[in-house]
């Protein structure tokens, strides 16, 4: 009795596991295409619903919420020009998962022509689209 316990323990803790592993390739496959500047690859991981929403946060001039338009999104990052290089460094990932919702933690630093921009934490929530996971909100905190 106790071993088929830990076989299913086992078994369960394997099945979580690469779940994880596959919300996390959804992430890493969104950034690949930011920094290719690929919009199609990122559109590939993102529900055609996708909220994408901001926090800016200045000590002077206060927190400001923006929202943008997913269309305006892919634009701007399939028009960023070739002389600009920049790369968003994901610090770590914490994954929950519930059935189909996934919820991703990622604190994150943002680097233009290799400086330091500003730095903040991604959230994104992904919904199991048949048999892939698919990206419906981001919102990021940026602070310099």
């Amino acid at each position: 009795m106790k071993i088929c316990f830990i076989l299913c323990f086992l078994c369960l803790a394997l099945t979580v596991r690469a779940q994880k592993q596959e919300v996390q390739k959804t992430i890493e496959l969104f950034f690949e295409g930011f920094h290719q500047k690929d919009s199609i690859k990122i559109k590939s991981v993102c529900s055609d619903k996708i909220i994408l929403q901001s926090i800016s946060e200045n000590a002077v001039k206060g927190n400001k919420l923006n929202n943008e338009n997913s269309a305006e999104f892919y634009k701007s990052i399939a028009s960023i020009p070739s002389t600009v290089k920049f790369q968003e460094k994901i610090l770590n990932y914490n994954i929950q998962i519930d059935g189909s919702m996934a919820r991703v933690w990622a604190p994150y630093e943002f680097y233009l022509n290799e400086k330091l921009s500003h730095s903040g934490v991604n959230t994104f929530t992904l919904f199991k689209e048949k048999d892939s996971w698919k990206i419906i909100y981001l919102i990021d905190t940026r602070r310099k």
